[in-house]
This record gives C-alpha cells, structure tokens and sequence, in this order.
C-alpha cells in the first residue's frame, strides 16, 4: 500500500470511477483508469482504499488526512 497513489485516486477520481475500477481488477480485466502499483493486488487495494476514504470524507464531513489517519487504523487493527 502507497499512501501517494492512494491520494492521487482521492484527489483525481469520482467514486463511480474507482467502483468501476475495484470490479475491473476484481474480474481479472483491466481497469479503465490508471491505478499505481507494482501488480493487480496492490492496485485492487489502492482503489478499496481510495473508495473507503473518499466515503469516509463524505459521511463525516472530514479531511483526507484525517479518513486517511483513520483507515490506517482500521488497517492495523484488523493486522494485530
């Protein structure tokens, strides 16, 4: 996981785009926008986090580095 790739979908991408994208890679196609990262995987996850992210800043009205600071957490709990 890249935190700039993942700041660069929030910030060039509608969430429509990165649903598309998200169901592209998840059917093995190629995604109709460009997504870094070094394989498939690492992009599907760049796009769930933008997509959560992007949900999060809307629902609760905040900041990306503030849905980003939260989705990290979210990541790491669910590691431990």
């Amino acid at each position: 996981m890249k935190i700039p790739a993942i700041k660069e979908l929030v910030e060039t991408q509608s969430l429509e785009a990165l649903k598309n994208a998200e169901e592209a890679l998840l059917n093995e196609e190629r995604p109709q926008i460009t997504i870094k990262g070094d394989d498939e995987g690492e992009q599907l996850t760049h796009a769930i986090a933008a997509i959560w992210i992007i949900e999060k800043m809307q629902a609760e009205q905040i900041e990306f580095k503030d849905a980003l600071r939260k989705y990290t957490e979210m990541v790491r709990g669910s590691i431990n």
